[in-house]
């Protein structure tokens, strides 16, 4: 096995197909609190969940990540773009991951999350907020780094997560660190 490079520059458009938008199922739904299974990324049902993640995140306002679950896929297959997010220090751009695990992490940090499997409440999560995650790219099954940190790091955990069959409800210290969402006219 050779030693992953660091993502750089991957592009959607690297699938080859287009991206269908999905309904995105709420909690409790079974699929949720199930871990998801390991993929071949090389698979076309796998680069079309990639291209459907991709387009399913892009028309939700705010969202910053999705995984396979999140549209009723029990696949450790993920998506995730910080670049607009106001929180964002760096970041990659858009890419997606599948069968991604955690390499290294650091520097803990607490910070509220939200959710759009659970869209009427956030909480307050404490995550890595230096993390580097192995994956592999959906179409080639590249394997590759993801050296993250900050507001990207935090989407990284929380869709690796909803990979894994858990919400950041699951992670949060209790009852006192979950608000109601907050809505503005």
């Amino acid at each position: 096995m050779s030693t992953p490079a660091e993502l750089v520059g991957w592009d959607v458009a690297r699938l080859g197909v287009d991206g269908r938008v999905l309904e995105v199922v709420r909690a409790p739904a079974p699929v949720l609190s199930t871990p998801g299974e390991a993929v071949d990324p090389r698979a076309a049902d796998t680069v079309q969940l990639a291209a459907d993640l991709v387009a399913t995140m892009r028309v939700s306002p705010g969202c910053v990540g999705l995984a396979a679950p999140q549209v009723g896929v029990g696949a450790r297959v993920f998506c995730v773009d910080v670049s607009e997010h106001p929180k964002t220090r760096d970041h990659h751009g858009t890419f997606v991951l599948c069968n991604a695990e955690v390499l290294e992490s650091s520097r803990n940090d607490r910070s509220r999350e939200g959710c759009m499997s659970v869209p009427d409440f956030t909480g307050e999560v404490k995550r890595a907020s230096r993390l580097v995650v192995r994956g592999e790219l959906p179409g080639t099954g590249e394997q590759v780094l993801v050296t993250a940190n900050a507001f990207e790091a935090r989407a990284l955990q929380h869709e690796m997560d909803h990979c894994a069959g858990l919400l950041f409800l699951d992670r949060v210290a209790g009852a006192h660190a979950v608000h109601a969402r907050k809505t503005y006219l």
